[in-house]
C-alpha cells in the first residue's frame, strides 16, 4: 500500500498537470476568434497586395502601350482593387494606423474638393513626378480616390487627359505606391500576429472595429448623401467613388468582407446557444443586403436624382440599419461591449 506522503506528491504532481492543461485549454479557447480573425484577414490583405500589383501592372502597360482595350483593362484593375480595399477597409487598428496608411489608401470624406485640386497642381506643374515625389506630398494624391479622378474624372481629362506624358506619371506612381503599400500592410500584419494573438483586448478592438466600419457605412456612405445625415438634402458628391459611379458596388464589398474576414472569428466567439443564433442572423442579413445590393443597375447617384431611385435606396438603408441594430445592438450587448468614439469617426 502506497503510503500517505507518495500518495500525497501523486496527487499534487496530477493537479498541477491538471491545472496547467485546464489552463492552456482556457488559454488557446480564448485566442481562437483571434486566430480565425488574423487568419481570415490574413486572406483579405494578400488580395489586396494582389489587385494592387494587378492594377500597377496594368497602368505600366496602359501608359506603356495604350489602347481603349488597355484603358477597360485599367479601369477594370482600379475596381477590383478598390472592392479589395473596401473588404478590409473597416479594419482601423495595428498596422494600417502606422504613417496615415489607412488615408494613404483613401482619402475621404472630401468635403473641399482636396484631391482634384491636388491632383491638378501635379497635371500643371513641372516638377518630377515619381513615387519618391508623392511620399513627399498629401495624403490626398496618393489613393485610390486621385487615381478615380485621373481615370473618370472628365475635368481631369480637360487639363491633362491620359495617356498624355504627365498624366502617365502621375497614374503610374500612384499605382505604384498603391502597390508598395498594400505589400508592406500584408508583411506588417503577419509580424503583428504574435501580439495580436497575445494581447486579450485585441478581442473587443476587432467587434468595435466592425461596428464602427458599419456605422460609417450606414451614416456617413449612404445616410449622408440621402440627406438623412448632416445636411437635409440629396448629394451624391459626397459619397466615396461617385466620380466611377462605384459607390453602391463599394458598400457591397465592404459587406463581403464583413462577411468573409469578421464573422469567422465572431462564430468562435459567439458559441453558446443564443450567440450562434446571432451570429446566423447576422450572417443571414449579410446575404440578403448584399443580394439587394446586387440588384442594383444604377449608382447612388443616378438613385438620388428621382423619387423611385430614391425609394430603391431607402430599401437599401433599412437593409443596412438591421445590419447595424444586430451588430451594434444585440450582438455587442450580448458581449458586453460599449461602442466610444473612434478616430475614423471624423468630427
Amino acid at each position: 500500500m502506497p503510503s500517505l506522503s507518495n500518495l500525497s506528491l501523486r496527487t499534487l504532481k496530477w493537479g498541477s498537470t491538471a491545472l496547467l492543461a485546464a489552463s492552456f485549454c482556457t488559454s488557446a479557447w480564448a485566442q481562437a476568434p483571434r486566430e480565425a480573425w488574423h487568419g481570415a484577414l490574413t486572406e483579405g490583405y494578400a488580395a489586396l497586395a494582389t489587385s494592387t500589383a494587378n492594377l500597377d501592372q496594368a497602368a505600366t502597360t496602359y501608359c506603356a502601350t495604350p489602347s481603349a482595350e488597355q484603358r477597360e483593362a485599367l479601369e477594370s484593375a482600379w475596381f477590383s482593387a478598390f472592392d479589395s480595399w473596401q473588404a478590409v477597409r473597416f479594419v482601423d487598428f495595428g498596422p494600417i494606423e502606422q504613417d496615415n496608411l489607412s488615408w494613404q489608401f483613401q482619402f475621404w470624406p472630401d468635403a473641399k474638393n482636396t484631391v482634384a485640386r491636388k491632383v491638378n497642381l501635379w497635371l500643371g506643374g513641372e516638377q518630377a513626378i515619381g513615387v519618391d515625389q508623392l511620399r513627399a506630398d498629401s495624403v490626398a494624391v496618393k489613393g485610390f480616390p486621385a487615381l478615380e479622378y485621373l481615370l473618370f474624372d472628365p475635368q481631369a481629362a480637360r487639363t491633362q487627359p491620359l495617356p498624355e506624358k504627365r498624366a502617365c506619371e502621375l497614374v503610374t506612381a500612384i499605382s505604384s505606391l498603391l502597390q508598395h503599400n498594400a505589400a508592406h500592410l500584408q508583411e506588417q500584419w503577419q509580424a503583428f500576429r504574435p501580439h495580436y494573438l497575445g494581447t486579450e483586448q485585441f478581442q473587443n478592438t476587432t467587434v468595435l472595429a466592425a461596428m464602427h466600419g458599419l456605422d460609417i457605412l450606414r451614416n456617413k456612405r449612404l445616410a449622408a448623401p440621402m440627406g438623412l445625415e448632416g445636411k437635409p438634402r440629396r448629394n451624391p458628391y459626397i459619397a466615396d467613388a461617385w466620380r466611377s459611379e462605384h459607390s453602391l458596388a463599394g458598400i457591397r464589398a465592404s459587406l463581403v468582407g464583413l462577411q468573409q474576414y469578421f464573422l469567422p472569428g465572431l462564430r468562435e466567439l459567439m458559441v453558446d446557444a443564443e450567440g450562434s443564433e446571432l451570429v446566423e442572423r447576422l450572417d443571414q442579413q449579410l446575404t440578403a443586403t448584399i443580394a439587394r445590393l446586387e440588384q442594383q443597375p444604377a449608382d447612388m447617384q443616378t438613385l438620388l436624382a428621382n423619387d423611385d431611385g430614391y425609394r430603391t435606396l431607402q430599401l437599401i438603408f433599412i437593409e443596412i440599419d438591421k445590419l447595424n441594430q444586430l451588430l451594434s445592438g444585440n450582438i455587442a450587448s450580448q458581449l458586453g461591449i460599449i461602442r466610444g468614439f473612434n478616430s475614423s469617426d471624423g468630427d
